[in-house]
């Protein structure tokens, strides 16, 4: 999918002022001028957030509805299956699913979440996209739904996540019932004067939520959760590298128009009636990949010694190309490096040894299990 063009003028979320008066370095991302730190920097906004509670802007994310003009579920619901691999149809009300717009050779255009938040006008299901992808994702959907079903942009809206194992106690701060949320679900609540959408989830492997709440509200919410001293802000620095260590893939780099859902180990998330009936964009091939296994797989890479390998970074064994890695970086929490990335699927088992290519010396490595830290989502 297309990214935003380089030379275009960076756009802000609601909070880039409080971002740059916390001191941070922003950078340009997905289009956006976004913190990548603040000034305790990445190890500890990382540590932070496994330990207490870190909050992150994540507002340049795409958010829109899919609206019936009946106000059915079932007819958004139906819609959006022609175009994805999940089951949606059989969403329960609050309940949000993890997906992927495919393209008609299977290829990952994207990957998004999704909730289903109520019949009539609201619309019946909820969508985060990435934000580099969401030009083009809202493009794509405009062009294969039914008449039926409409897209409504939420350009007025910001995401704030809130992320580790203080967050539930910091959230009962300001919402008393919040623990009775259960992972991958979502309900509506006022916070900070205003009414929110706040669902258990997030790409941290923590347990904690994401907050959609009006633009122009945004930076009252995150001012109120910052007067907490539980909470810290978190940049995409360390966004990148928890999300690394939970096995998470980032669309762009470990997923793609040129990976397919079964080669990025992410079948878990095509329930059952999907991958049987199709139905959906490149149904035949990963039909013919769940039946046949893929040429290739997602795997983790543990080392044996200190230095990490980087995207791009060739993988070997029996002294020949057989992979690439995707994502790669130190785990502070794992206190090694980590990286993820793609082999032979005869390579693929976990224990294999492998070498990997970082200026052009081989660095000794093992194919490994992901996550590579624990996932702690409240179940």
């Amino acid at each position: 999918m297309a990214s935003p063009a380089a030379d275009a003028p960076l756009l802000a979320t609601p909070l880039a002022e409080r971002h740059r008066a916390l001191g941070a370095r922003m950078v340009p991302f997905a289009g956006y001028d976004m913190p990548v730190q603040y000034p305790t920097g990445i190890l500890t906004e990382h540590q932070w957030t496994r330990a207490s509670a870190g909050l992150f802007d994540v507002s340049h994310m795409g958010q829109a509805f899919l609206v019936p003009d009946d106000g059915r579920h079932e007819t958004a619901a139906a819609a959006l299956e022609a175009l994805c691999p999940a089951d949606m149809l059989n969403l329960k009300p609050a309940q949000q699913r993890y997906s992927q717009f495919l393209a008609e050779d299977g290829g990952i255009l994207d990957d998004f979440m999704t909730t289903r938040t109520g019949e009539g006008p609201e619309g019946s299901l909820y969508l985060v996209v990435n934000a580099g992808c969401k030009e083009a994702d809202y493009a794509h959907l405009n062009a294969k739904l039914p008449a039926n079903v409409k897209l409504r942009r939420a350009d007025d809206l910001a995401l704030i996540a809130l992320q580790g194992p203080k967050a539930e106690a910091v959230l009962a701060a300001h919402i008393p019932d919040i623990s009775s949320l259960a992972f991958m679900t979502s309900r509506r609540a006022t916070i900070a004067g205003a009414q929110a959408q706040i669902s258990r989830s997030g790409y941290t492997g923590e347990d904690g939520f994401e907050i959609s709440i009006a633009a122009d509200r945004a930076g009252d919410l995150w001012d109120l959760l910052l007067t907490d001293e539980r909470v810290k802000p978190i940049g995409l620095g360390a966004r990148d590298s928890l999300r690394l260590e939970a096995g998470l893939c980032l669309y762009g780099h470990d997923i793609d128009v040129t990976t397919s859902p079964v080669e990025a180990a992410l079948v878990w998330s095509m329930q059952k009636r999907r991958r049987e009936g199709g139905g959906f964009p490149g149904a035949d091939r990963i039909q013919r990949e769940l039946q046949n296994g893929a040429s290739r797989q997602r795997v983790g890479f543990s080392f044996e010694g200190r230095a990490p390998a980087r995207e791009g970074a060739e993988v070997r064994a029996e002294g020949r190309r057989i992979g690439v890695v995707t994502s790669g970086g130190f785990g502070p929490t794992v206190n090694a490096p980590v990286a993820m990335g793609y082999v032979e699927t005869a390579f693929a088992r976990p224990g294999v040894k492998v070498e990997i290519i970082v200026r052009d010396k081989p660095l000794a490595a093992t194919v490994a299990a992901m996550p590579f830290a624990p996932h702690h989502y409240k179940r």
